[in-house]
């Protein structure tokens, strides 16, 4: 494991620590910063045996001990920044006299975690169920059902000491006073942290440089996710960023010029939505027609279908479509 190419120091107190990830995104940025109390820890990774070996040799070279670990702060709980949140508490706890550091999190994003990544009998018939409902055939349904399980182990074991942080209060990360954002669509609760004296925003994957956040339907999302994303960039367009930093890929200095981008991106991909329902179309079918689906990996038809889902509902709340909900979701031309 090459250190100078996993750490990168960012700022005085602030390090990214890049983690690989087994899909077509490659890496998740997650975040150490530095305060008098200890470091916090900012995300935390898929928890495969390479990223538990990223985590270890960051550690070594920024010479950080166990006990030095003060808290471990979610942004959402999307595997990629959960998996590990468990285990991080586990290997400071065995390496310390000290206790565990807690798991801070949204209220929203703990009763997600619980429901659908922790102990649920039922969780393949939900999930097979959901996406039969998108009109996706069976043995491709089968196959989405069987990687979720596999993703499912990937953020084993569940964090144990849990601390539910709320949108308006405060958090010191590091020594930087930041305020707790919340902001909805990409992930129902996700969490940002926004230092306004440095003008700097810890912005998890509400917008990420070069790519578009993924805005999805899951069975367990909350209703309308592109309505709630769009309106959290308004919001978030009215503060003063310098620089955030993102979930994936690079920095981002432009920030007002990157919310335009993804709004247009959006109102492009709106167009094209509606226009797959001739009349009518399941999510999966309007998906066959924006995305080259037989092209890509299970994983990436999952978010194809589950994003044009997200598409299709933002337009029936415009009352550009309307939906029959049967076995199937049809979306017809109002």
């Amino acid at each position: 494991m090459n250190s100078s190419q996993t750490i990168h120091q960012l700022a005085e107190d602030i390090y990214q620590v890049r983690l690989p990830l087994p899909f077509a995104l490659k890496q998740v940025n997650c975040y150490l910063v530095k305060g008098t109390s200890g470091w916090t820890v900012l995300d935390t990774g898929l928890n495969t045996p390479s990223g538990q070996a990223a985590w270890r040799e960051a550690f070594r070279a920024l010479e950080i001990e166990a006990s030095d670990i003060h808290q471990i702060v979610l942004t959402h709980t999307h595997p990629d920044h959960y998996g590990m949140a468990g285990w991080l508490q586990n290997y400071c706890k065995r390496r310390s006299s000290a206790d565990a550091p807690p798991v801070l999190m949204s209220a929203r994003e703990a009763r997600t975690a619980a429901s659908f990544w922790g102990p649920n009998p039922d969780w393949k018939k939900t999930v097979l169920n959901f996406w039969r409902s998108c009109g996706v055939p069976v043995e491709l349904a089968m196959a989405i059902t069987a990687a979720t399980g596999q993703m499912r182990l990937r953020v084993l074991p569940h964090p144990s000491q849990v601390k539910i942080i709320s949108a308006g209060n405060e958090l010191l990360i590091g020594d930087r006073q930041t305020k707790i954002l919340q902001v909805s669509g990409h992930s129902d609760g996700q969490l940002i942290f926004y230092d306004q004296a440095a003008q700097l925003l810890f912005c998890g994957d509400q917008l990420l440089l070069g790519i578009t956040p993924n805005i999805s339907v899951w069975p367990h999302s909350d209703p309308n996710p592109l309505g709630q994303f769009l309106a959290s960039l308004d919001k978030l367009s009215t503060l003063k960023v310098r620089t955030a930093l993102p979930g994936h890929r690079g920095l981002i200095t432009d920030f007002q010029g990157r919310i335009g981008e993804l709004k247009e991106h959006h109102a492009e991909r709106l167009r094209h939505a509606l226009a797959t329902a001739q009349p009518m179309v399941t999510a999966f079918e309007a998906a066959q027609q924006i995305f080259p689906l037989d092209k890509l990996s299970v994983h990436e038809k999952r978010f194809a279908v589950a994003e044009t889902a997200a598409h299709l509902d933002y337009l029936v709340e415009r009352k550009q479509l309307r939906r029959e909900t049967g076995g199937v979701r049809l979306y017809i031309r109002a």
